[in-house]
């Protein structure tokens, strides 16, 4: 007989709502994640008492008041609203786009004036009828200032290539608000959990048992005699051997400073969107729950290239890379017993509430 009814690979997000689900049910499951820490990337560090997101900022946002209920029945959430700054060439924009940003590109002060300085930049593209890459498709959708200034540098930066050679199909649309809000997310509810994520992790862990420190692939024989059935959030092609190809991904570089001074750029969140400048934005840590204290963490950002080592952020999810996991997706589905979530078992990049959401789809389907 075996001593776990799951054994639940990872112990991020996913990994962790599942783990939560499942004990309530009167399961028993083993968590194992290779990292020395829960939580994973929304893990924080505790710097003196501020709670540095080690892995890149999380905001947690949601219109999904199942969703927002339940993780707020778990910590609480204080009222902290995205609003970054975007930093070009010495000066500041406002994000998203909204008319306090195009107040400081255009001097204009009405929705009127805006829309028709947008039109007019737009005009001088009209001739891309079909945009062959996202530069074109960008310019004909906003014009150059914004897509100079605010879009090309940092979309180069994230994807590690000119943009004339990226697809037009990354930009469908690019939201104009026609309001003075920089409220960067258009949901109802937004927060982070008060003293920082960890708390959310150890409430939804629990009682359960957990493995750190622990490389499911290296043992893999070993774990999968103690458990029914397996959960695996890793990426799904490693599972799998690569047998049908590696699939791709864009990683990030952290670079923390920990400095002796109060405030160090009045913002959580700022980007830098030129491309004379390496990094994408940074991240002063403190904000995210309205720090007082009298020292501060930074965190430089740096996109960087995946290989094998590296922790991999954001899918490549173009035609090659989807066929890719379609294969791997066959091979799933002749495994009964396994099952596979979060954004590398799923090759999907998903907010957080999304992975809930998905976590909390998976554990009624197969645990009720």
């Amino acid at each position: 007989m075996k001593q776990y009814d799951y054994l639940i690979v990872g112990a991020g997000l996913f990994g962790a709502v599942f783990a939560y689900e499942a004990r309530k049910r009167g399961k028993k499951c083993l968590v194992v994640d290779k990292r020395s820490h829960a939580g994973g990337n929304i893990y924080c560090e505790s710097v003196g008492d501020i709670h540095v997101h080690k892995y890149g900022a999380h905001i947690f946002h949601t219109d999904n008041k199942e969703v927002w209920d339940y993780v707020n029945g778990l910590v609480e959430f204080n009222r902290f609203t995205n609003s970054p700054l975007a930093c070009y060439q010495g000066k500041l924009y406002n994000l998203p786009f909204n008319m306090n940003t195009f107040y400081q590109l255009w001097g204009v002060k009405t929705p009127v004036e805006a829309r028709a300085m947008i039109e007019e930049q737009r005009k001088e593209y009209a001739h891309i009828v079909q945009p062959a890459n996202l530069e074109e498709q960008a310019l004909t959708l906003c014009g150059k200032d914004i897509y100079y200034r605010l879009i090309k540098g940092y979309t180069e930066k994230q994807w590690g290539r000119p943009a004339t050679e990226l697809p037009a199909f990354i930009i469908k649309r690019i939201p104009f608000r026609f309001v003075f809000d920089n409220n960067y997310f258009n949901d109802r509810y937004q927060g982070i959990p008060v003293g920082g994520y960890n708390i959310l992790i150890e409430r939804l862990l629990g009682e359960t048992e957990v493995r750190l420190g622990t490389d499911y692939l290296s043992c893999r024989y070993e774990l999968d005699r103690l458990a029914d059935r397996i959960l695996f959030t890793g990426c799904i092609d490693e599972f799998f051997d690569y047998r049908c190809g590696h699939l791709e991904y864009r990683s990030l570089r952290f670079e923390h400073k920990h400095l002796d001074c109060a405030d160090f750029q009045g913002n959580a969140v700022v980007n830098y969107t030129g491309c004379d400048v390496p990094y994408t934005r940074i991240i002063e840590h403190k904000h995210f729950e309205f720090g007082t204290q009298v020292d501060t963490v930074i965190t430089y950002e740096f996109p960087d290239d995946f290989t094998r080592g590296k922790e991999p952020y954001y899918p490549i999810n173009d035609s090659r890379n989807m066929a890719v996991y379609q294969l791997y997706v066959q091979m799933a589905s002749q495994m009964p017993d396994v099952f596979f979530g979060g954004r590398l078992g799923q090759y999907v990049y998903a907010d957080m509430d999304d992975t809930v959401a998905a976590a909390l789809q998976l554990s009624r389907r197969i645990l009720d």
